[in-house]
């Protein structure tokens, strides 16, 4: 089996969880895939200098940048708090560039979505980066789709990821696109993952990130939160803040980003998958305290945000 060349590109105050989650993945991969070692990894830095992580620890890089020759089979950059800086670095910026010309597939963990974007690979894509940093990736690059949700997002042959361990769950969908989902499960296995997620299941509570300074949005959130059975759907929440469905509308979009009736869907599925976890009730009473019409709405519902449905959910995610 001829290997595949995997180019993980690292920069000063990387984050070293998220280099270890690709190569370490790989490496493993490496172990259970008969005929060879189906891929082969490098750690390239600009200059093939080492790398000082932001944990501290520093790692001597295998490669520099400026030396690389393609083809590749895939080019990841990682993130890390020196995002910034890497992706105001115009000579590496370019060798990325470069690279990603003579390579397969292309992709990104977390803030590593900024160095690609700086690129102008994310132009006119769906990306996504960790949560806490995508509202700053898409003040700076209009032209990116940001979506925020999503541990990851595959467009093309570019994809990004979220935030630190998300890398680990990139990894195996590219091990299980090469070699089949049931390789991409041994390997999570043997890394001893709880669960090799889906790219679009959510990354975190989508309310509980949102921190409007708008007083009456705060209210209307505190409201959906504690009468997720009630009546919310817009002109009813309008009604309890006092104000008119054209104003309230416009007064979420403004502090949230999402309109009143996609932040009563989320918080609906993100109480179910709660209820799911730390509950026996079925899925139908799930979905009734939920103010969800039915379980076969719930389902629905939690097959677009976690891509599975419940009954899948509670099977792996179930505590006592």
């Amino acid at each position: 089996m001829e290997a595949r060349r995997v180019v993980v590109v690292a920069y000063e105050d990387a984050e070293l969880l998220e280099i270890s989650s690709i190569t370490s993945t790989l490496a493993t991969a490496n172990d259970v895939i008969p005929g060879g070692t189906p891929y082969e990894t490098v750690l390239a830095a600009s200059g093939g200098g080492p790398v000082r992580c932001s944990s501290g620890l520093t790692l001597r890089s295998q490669a520099a940048l400026e030396e690389l020759r393609g083809p590749f089979d895939t080019l990841v950059v990682t993130g890390g708090w020196g995002y910034r800086r890497a992706a105001e670095n115009a000579h590496l910026v370019a060798h990325v560039r470069r690279l990603a010309r003579e390579s397969r597939r292309v992709a990104s963990v977390c803030t590593g979505a900024s160095v690609l974007a700086a690129t102008g690979l994310l132009e006119g894509r769906r990306a996504t980066t960790h949560w806490h940093f995508a509202d700053e990736l898409a003040r700076r690059h209009p032209g990116v789709t940001v979506d925020p949700a999503p541990i990851f997002v595959r467009d093309g042959p570019v994809s990004t990821s979220a935030g630190v361990t998300a890398a680990l769950d990139l990894t195996l969908d590219f091990v299980a696109e090469d070699h089949g989902p049931a390789l991409a499960r041994l390997v999570s296995r043997i890394l001893v993952t709880y669960f090799q997620r889906p790219g679009n299941q959510a990354q975190m509570s989508v309310l509980t990130t949102l921190d409007p300074e708008n007083m009456l949005v705060g209210q209307v959130l505190t409201h959906i939160r504690s009468h997720l059975d009630g009546d919310l759907s817009t002109t009813g929440l309008a009604r309890a803040a006092g104000v008119s469905t054209r104003h309230l509308h416009r007064l979420c979009l403004a502090h949230t980003g999402h309109p009143p009736s996609r932040l009563v869907r989320r918080a609906r599925a993100e109480a179910a998958a709660d209820l799911l976890e730390s509950t026996a009730l079925s899925v139908t009473e799930v979905a009734a305290r939920c103010g969800f019409g039915s379980a076969e709405s719930l389902r629905q519902t939690f097959v677009a945000y976690y891509g599975v449905p419940p009954s899948r959910f509670r099977a792996v995610h179930s505590r006592p």
